[in-house]
């Protein structure tokens, strides 16, 4: 496991960088295509009001304990 901070890079001549790893550089992406795809953020708005509603889906002792059981 690295330090996983990201590395900004000033240059004399031309414009400033950041090195980044692999990993954090692919989470960052997943992160953009969520907050700019609106029917995603829909739909995790949708899901927390559900949530914070407490409407959800709500699944047996029985699920539950498949579930748990993984």
């Amino acid at each position: 496991v690295g330090n996983h901070e990201p590395l900004k890079v000033t240059r004399r001549a031309g414009d400033d960088f950041v090195v980044m790893s692999a990993d954090d550089w692919e989470r960052e992406q997943e992160t953009l295509y969520v907050l700019q795809n609106t029917n995603l953020m829909k739909q995790i708005a949708d899901s927390v009001k559900t949530h914070t509603d407490n409407e959800g889906y709500k699944p047996s002792k029985k699920e539950m304990s498949e579930i748990t059981g993984l």
